[in-house]
């Protein structure tokens, strides 16, 4: 399969926690991190995050100019498989080229900047992650920051389609039976199905860490 390189970036509580009870958005990120983040963005040629992430926080998905010397806003790519997006959603402004896959087809009307495709979904209702990488590829997408959110994660380190993993643990404690992890999803029933990952780097970043992962394919 051919693919864009991907790399996930998030933040996460010492107890890997991303957000609040029912998905309520907290920051966990210090301003370096913030910072490191737009850095990031600038870099690859999309983002990624699925439309609970837009729905809850309603992200822009851009970089800010005063993180950059020249700033290159990544294509912002939706995985929304009912066309929840709303057509006020900040990820849709015309800031950025917007590209939204969904499995069924989408009446809503957002600006010419905004593509909507039409795709394959898997027994779980959810976009075919190999089936959107490959048009993304097409495209000419060769590299794609994943921010989120659990959901999304998990599917992406479980169908092994990471090659990086940037993570941010940020010093809080914030419990919670349901609030949403790192890694959300149906997880595994099996050691056999364990997803393995190495270590690349350490480094204290503001009063919190940041883990650099590769992928053990």
């Amino acid at each position: 399969m051919k693919r864009p390189y991907v790399v996930i970036n998030c933040a996460m509580s010492a107890d890997g926690k991303i957000a609040l009870p029912l998905g309520r958005q907290l920051r966990i990120s210090c301003d370096e991190d913030i910072h490191r983040m737009y850095c990031m963005r600038n870099e690859h040629d999309a983002v990624l995050v699925g439309v609970g992430t837009v729905l809850s926080d309603d992200p822009r998905l851009t970089v800010k100019g005063n993180c950059v010397d020249e700033i290159k806003n990544p294509v912002r790519v939706v995985l929304d498989t009912k066309c929840r997006t709303p057509e006020s959603a900040l990820v849709v402004n015309p800031d950025a080229k917007t590209i939204i896959f969904t499995g069924c087809k989408c009446d809503k009307e957002y600006g010419s900047n905004v593509e909507i495709i039409e795709t394959k979904v898997n027994c779980d209702g959810l976009i075919d992650l190999e089936t959107m990488l490959n048009i993304l590829h097409e495209k000419g997408i060769k590299s794609l920051m994943v921010e989120g959110g659990s959901t999304v994660i998990w599917n992406f380190l479980y169908q092994r389609l990471v090659d990086e993993m940037f993570v941010y643990i940020g010093p809080i404690i914030v419990g919670g039976v349901k609030t949403p992890t790192l890694a959300g999803g149906e997880g595994i029933d099996s050691t056999d199905d364990v997803v393995s990952l190495e270590i690349v780097d350490v480094q204290r970043l503001g009063p919190g860490l940041l883990v650099h992962y590769k992928m053990i394919k």
